[in-house]
This record gives C-alpha cells, structure tokens and sequence, in this order.
C-alpha cells in the first residue's frame, strides 16, 4: 500500500525559558523534540516516525514569537484539524498559531531567504527579577543617538566574522543586514532593538547587541562598527549579550512576503 504523505507548514510560538534549544538532544527538553513527539503521536506512531525540519535553531533561553518548521503527514487533514490538533497536547510554553498545506517541495530550512529578531533590554541599575527571563539588562547609561548611529554602520553585506561564536558551522561569514533600528520605550525603561537580515551566524544578534550598547554607553567608540568588520576578530567584539532577551520574530520565504525587501536600502 502506498502512503500518500502531505506536507504541512506550521508557524508557532514558544517561551524558550525551559526548553534546552531548539534541537532535539537525548535526554534533554527541546523545542524540536516536543514538536516531534506530538506530531508523532497525532500520526499514531508511524514506521519510520515523523520527521519536523525546523527554519533554524534557537538557543537555550531564545524565544520565538513566529518559529516556522514544516513535516510530512501520513493523513490528509483539513489544517484546522492539525492546528487544533496539536495545540490540545502542546505544553503552555508552546503554541501553533498557523497551519498550512504547501508543496513538496517546500522546505522550511533550505528555502528561508530572510529572519527578523528582536532583542528586548531592560535598563536600570538592578535587573527586575519579573524580566529576567525575557529581556537582557544593562545597568549603565545609554545614549539612543549613539545607539542608532551605530545601527546604521551594521547595515549592508558585510564579513561579520567579528560577531560569531566559536562552534559556528557557516561556510561564509559573510551575510546582508537589511536594515537594524532601536526604540526607547520610556514607560517600561526598556530599549527594543530590530535585526532584518538574509540570515544569521551564531550568537550573531547578541553580540551585535552588545558592541551597540557598548558604544551607546560610551564604553567603545561610535566610529568602533567598520574597525571589527576589518579586524575579523571575535575577541574584540566582547560581549555576547543574555539569551533571554532574544526573540525570532519572524521568517521570511521568497515570493511569499510582500515586505521582503530585494535590495538594501540607498545609502544616506
């Protein structure tokens, strides 16, 4: 008997406070691993089990507020069946908020032509003890000028060899930054910044974060961005800010988001 298998497309959204990852590890509480076994067991098990290909992998602590991973299904399911589904055995700490039905030849990792992250910063002195799971803390001063100056030199394509961690497996470390802005948001005395790229190395976006408020705060030089574009040096960019202020915000498929950009912006 042949099993005709459908492919399905989910968008979902996950606290990643107490998952250990993304990626499935043995023994360990993985985002992927969840997902995996819930598929399975909505496919009553099937021989050889379900596979879920996710878009990336988040760390340990990372959020996502529009995670995409898609899988082939042996049943032919109206998507509000899976959708609902999955979300009656998903913990609390997960959510599926879209389900579709996309070709085979659809791939969630392999066919991602841009992702948008958000790091969320909390200022003040001590760190609130009711964030601390969902944003980075800096305690000292920041000037948001400097802040966004320092943004605007991040755009382009570029070699950010200075800005990945060690254990990074990309063949180039060369990738596009669309475009990269911050907020101030006084009443919450907290700082919002946007990365929107074609994609992202290791600990890319946490330690863009950290040169940036670094120089926002006066503790590197505005003009310090183009210097570790040049030096390739991974040591000088220092900081390597705290997972629990990052959030994938979205993934970007060619031909399916009309806010995709095709270039980068004109220089000022």
């Amino acid at each position: 008997m042949v099993v005709i298998l459908i492919r399905y497309k989910i968008t979902f959204i996950y606290d990643g406070t107490n998952f250990n990852g993304f990626q499935r590890q043995p023994g360990q509480r993985t985002v992927e691993g969840v997902l995996t076994q819930k598929v399975n067991v909505m496919a009553k098990h099937p021989t050889p089990p379900i596979v879920v290909y996710g878009s990336g992998r988040t760390d340990s602590g990372v959020h996502a507020l529009a995670q995409v991973a898609h899988f082939d299904f042996p049943f032919d399911l109206p998507t509000t069946a899976i959708y609902r589904g999955l979300n009656s055995m998903l913990p609390l700490d997960m959510e599926v908020t879209k389900v579709e039905k996309v070709s085979d030849h659809f791939h969630a990792r392999y066919d991602v032509s841009g992702k948008k992250y958000l790091y969320r910063l909390a200022l003040g002195e001590f760190q609130n003890p009711f964030k601390r799971n969902y944003t980075g803390h800096w305690k000292y001063p920041i000037d948001m000028q400097k802040v966004t100056h320092a943004l605007k030199d991040l755009v382009g394509e570029h070699d950010f060899s200075s800005f990945v961690a060690s254990g990074s497996t990309a063949h180039t470390n060369v990738r596009v930054i669309y475009s990269a802005t911050a907020n101030y948001d006084p009443a919450a005395n907290e700082v919002s910044i946007e990365f929107y790229g074609n994609g992202f190395l290791y600990n890319m976006v946490r330690i863009m974060v950290g040169v940036v408020v670094e120089i926002g705060s006066g503790i590197r030089p505005e003009n310090d961005i183009p210097r570790l574009f040049q030096v390739k040096d991974r040591n000088q960019a220092r900081l390597t800010m705290p997972a629990a202020g990052l959030y994938l915000e979205k993934v970007y498929y060619e031909n399916e988001d009309p806010d995709h950009p095709t270039k980068l912006p004109p220089k000022p």
